[in-house]
Parts: C-alpha cells; sequence; structure tokens
C-alpha cells in the first residue's frame, strides 16, 4: 500500500434472527423504532405518509402528506418527528403524540435533497444522496458540521436511510445490498454489512424494491433491516463473512 492511502473496510455477513410481517404497499424511506414497534415514512408521490406500526406489521396509525410531495427520512426528537421530503427542499415537523402539523423547516445550504434521517440523540443527521452527512440543529436546521464518507481513500455515495448505532452511522447504500457503517467522527467507513439475498422473494422483480430501511432497539440491542415494498421485516445479527 502507497504512503497515505488507507484501507478499505471489510465485509460482514448477517443471520436472521426473526421475521415480521411488513406492509408492502409501503414504499419505505424512513424507520426509527418506537419502544413497542416503528415509526415509518413511505415515499412516493401522492402516496407518502406517516405511520406508526406494530411489530407484527399492523399500521396503528397513519397520516397522509399532501400529494405533490415525495416523503423520504423520518425520525422523533424531542417530542417532534421530522419527515423529510425528496425534492421540495422542506421537512415536515409533526407533533409526536398527535402527529398534528408543527411546521416546515427549510433546507440550509448546500443540501437540495432530503434522503436519510436519524439522530444521535441530540442533532439530526441527514443525507442527500451525496457522499456527505450533515449534523443539522433539531430546532433551526443550521449545519452544525458535516463529514465526508469514505472507504479507504474512495468516497461513498448514494447514503440513503440511516440509523445511528454506538457511535456509528448505518446508511443504506441506495440501490444495492450493503450497509456502510461509517464512523460519526470521521466519516470512515468501519465496515460493510452486506445483506444480499435477504430481499423478499415478491420484491425480487421490482427494480425498485431495494433495502431501505433500518432500526435500533437500544435497549435489547436488535438491529431491524426491511425494504420499499417488502413485505419482510428482519431483526438480524452481524455476522463474519
Amino acid at each position: 500500500m502507497a504512503i497515505g492511502q488507507s484501507q478499505p473496510a471489510p465485509f460482514l455477513g448477517y443471520k436472521i434472527l426473526k421475521t415480521y410481517a411488513h406492509d408492502a404497499g409501503c414504499f419505505t424511506q424512513g424507520l426509527q423504532w418506537t419502544g413497542k414497534g416503528f415509526l415509518e415514512s413511505c415515499g412516493q408521490t401522492g402516496e407518502s405518509n406517516l405511520r406508526e406500526t406494530t411489530l407484527d406489521g399492523k399500521v396503528s396509525r397513519q397520516k397522509a402528506l399532501p400529494k405533490t410531495v415525495f416523503a423520504e427520512g423520518v425520525v422523533a426528537l424531542g417530542g417532534r418527528v421530522y419527515q423529510l421530503t425528496w425534492q421540495d427542499k422542506f421537512a415536515f415537523v409533526h407533533d409526536a403524540t398527535s402527529f398534528k402539523d408543527i411546521g416546515k423547516l427549510n433546507y440550509p445550504k448546500p443540501i437540495t435533497e432530503g434522503w436519510g434521517l436519524t439522530t444521535d440523540g441530540r442533532s439530526l443527521i441527514f443525507s442527500d444522496g451525496s457522499s456527505k452527512l450533515y449534523w443539522l440543529n433539531p430546532k433551526t436546521f443550521a449545519v452544525e458540521r458535516s463529514v465526508t464518507v469514505k472507504n479507504g481513500d474512495n468516497e461513498v455515495a448514494q447514503l440513503n436511510e440511516l440509523e445511528f448505532i454506538g457511535g456509528e452511522v448505518w446508511a443504506n447504500v441506495w440501490m444495492t445490498d450493503l450497509i456502510a457503517r461509517v464512523d460519526a467522527k470521521t466519516g470512515r467507513v468501519t465496515s460493510w454489512v452486506n445483506l444480499a439475498g435477504l430481499r423478499p422473494e415478491k420484491a425480487r422483480s421490482d427494480p425498485d424494491a431495494v433495502l431501505n430501511g433500518i432500526a435500533y432497539d437500544a435497549s435489547s440491542k436488535r438491529v431491524f433491516v426491511t425494504g420499499k415494498r417488502w413485505d419482510r421485516l428482519f431483526e438480524i445479527t452481524v455476522v463474519k463473512q
């Protein structure tokens, strides 16, 4: 290896621990564990909504969004639910208890698209489809800091749905079976989780039905994954490949 080059991250595999039902009508764009189920953002123009679901896949509450928007990532923090739009350059802010509208927050420069969203418990962590991750102030949406995600010396773009797990940002990479585990301080990919073969059979004929959705139950250290229009949601553990 030449001086100054960084080692690419290793690949890891997975083991399915449990399988749950998931609404195949949801074009999953965001997923978060709530303590008893999931907060989920479903995309597509004319079909976008915010919902809560139980662990067995039943929709317990749902709020339709305006027909003109394409919903993206979602996260709850401080009694509010932040839900991104793809190209409308703003996020919806909902009351976490009632789902009632609180307002909207415009994307700060240089962000022009919303893709993924998670939180470290203090800031919002935002992806825009590039190789950048942005830490935003949840009250103002001002950029606090950003990192460029790299695997070795190469930038990793098309970072999509996000989850914050133990000091790392786990990021779905759009149109792949890969999750990048990113050091939140440096932006370096520490490892890849290769979820090849996980996509349910009914979703394999749909090229858009890709892996997209990571949720983490911190109390019991459970990791859940699903995808767009998948009829299954999986609890997995990461293993050596």
